[in-house]
C-alpha cells in the first residue's frame, strides 16, 4: 500500500495519497490520529503512519 511514495512522505504526499486537503493532514497530526514528526517547521511522516492510520479508519486494525 502507497509503495509509490517514500518511506518518509510530506504533508503534501499524504494528502495526495489519502485524497484529501493539507489542512485536513495537519490537523490529523496536530490531533495524534496520524504520527509524524517535525524538522523545524516542516513535518515528516512515515509511510508507515499513513499505512496505519487508513487501516484503523477502515476498521481492518
Amino acid at each position: 500500500m502507497f509503495n509509490q511514495y517514500p518511506d518518509i512522505m510530506s504533508v503534501f504526499d499524504v494528502a495526495e495519497a489519502l485524497y484529501i486537503g493539507k489542512n485536513r493532514v495537519y490537523e490529523l497530526l496536530e490531533l495524534g490520529q496520524l504520527k509524524g514528526f517535525r524538522i523545524g517547521h516542516v513535518w515528516k511522516i512515515p509511510r508507515k503512519s499513513v499505512e496505519e492510520y487508513v487501516l484503523s479508519q477502515s476498521g481492518l486494525k
